[in-house]
């Protein structure tokens, strides 16, 4: 099973050219980051915020000038930490698209170089030239595509989060 499985993901590799291999560690990056964030934010974060809170609790002065300064100093250092590396896995999913059209452009550069050398009665060297163009395209689509649903859902956890913090921190 395993070995097939490599068989199978190696000729993958050698159709779609040298560009999948870019595709796929930008993609394992992402899933690192995106993965950490998860991380974070269920197993990290509660426990953060519980500090917070008692830490502000424990706070004689919640209602001075001064009191709310410290309070948004607070809620603004969770923010950053909650905030932290998403603009970077926003950036990586741009990314990844632009590399499957990299590898598009270069599929079809290996497509006219074979029609050049060897004519247009070479199907099978056109075929190559094919398969670097949409592999590269597909595979890169295909993990930006299913990338944005967990982006998108781990920023709406991150907002609710640190909206809840705000509510969790009352000031007078």
């Amino acid at each position: 099973m395993w070995v097939q499985l490599y068989i199978d993901l190696r000729s993958f590799f050698e159709a779609g050219g040298i560009i999948l291999w870019p595709i796929f560690g930008v993609t394992i990056l992402l899933w690192m980051f995106l993965l950490e964030r998860y991380w974070y934010m269920f197993f990290i974060y509660p426990h953060r915020r519980d500090e917070v809170a008692e830490e502000w609790e424990k706070r004689e002065d919640t209602t001075s000038w001064y009191a709310h300064r410290i309070r948004e100093k607070i809620l603004s250092e969770v923010r950053m930490e909650t905030h932290r590396m998403v603009p970077l896995i926003k950036s990586l999913v741009a990314i990844i698209p632009l590399l499957g059209l990299l590898g598009t452009v270069t599929g079809m550069i290996q497509v006219f170089q074979a029609l050049s050398s060897l004519g247009s009665t070479n199907a099978r060297a056109m075929a190559h030239g094919v398969s670097a163009a949409i592999l590269p395209t597909m595979a890169a689509m295909t993990v930006a595509v299913f990338s944005l649903y967990f982006v998108y859902a781990i920023e709406k956890r991150i907002r609710e989060k640190n909206e809840e913090l705000e509510d969790a921190l009352p000031h007078y």
